[in-house]
């Protein structure tokens, strides 16, 4: 399977980073931002609405070739989708599963008070 050029988005992945300031405290944060290509659509179906219920509105699911993501490295990382690359992710990856040709990556929503855990 290839994806189709016109329907790739670009969105921008970030690493969690765990930093320590000069008083030796611990600051959660996101690394530099990697644009990435991918294909974004709402979550659907209905073993989505049953797994998700009313929470549906705010999953993702994106398909994507490349290197960047793979199943067991990933997990957790955050995605700009509709925020610029210089804030934090609006959205973490919560899985990826790997196909012979491209990988299935679900999104959720990332709510206010969760943004730097």
């Amino acid at each position: 399977m290839r994806l189709k050029e016109s329907d790739l988005t670009t969105v921008y992945l970030k690493e969690p980073m765990n930093t320590q300031d000069d008083e030796g405290y611990s600051i959660s944060g996101w690394g530099d931002p990697q644009p990435i290509r991918m294909n974004v659509q709402s979550a659907g179906g209905t073993v989505n609405a049953q797994i998700y219920g009313k929470d549906i509105k705010y999953i993702k699911t994106c398909k994507y070739q490349g290197d960047l993501l793979s199943e067991g490295h990933g997990e957790g990382f955050g995605i700009c989708l509709k925020v610029p690359s210089s804030s934090d992710p609006d959205y973490k990856i919560m899985a990826i599963q790997e196909f012979s040709t491209h990988k299935n990556v679900t999104l959720e929503r990332i709510k206010r008070d969760e943004q730097n855990d």
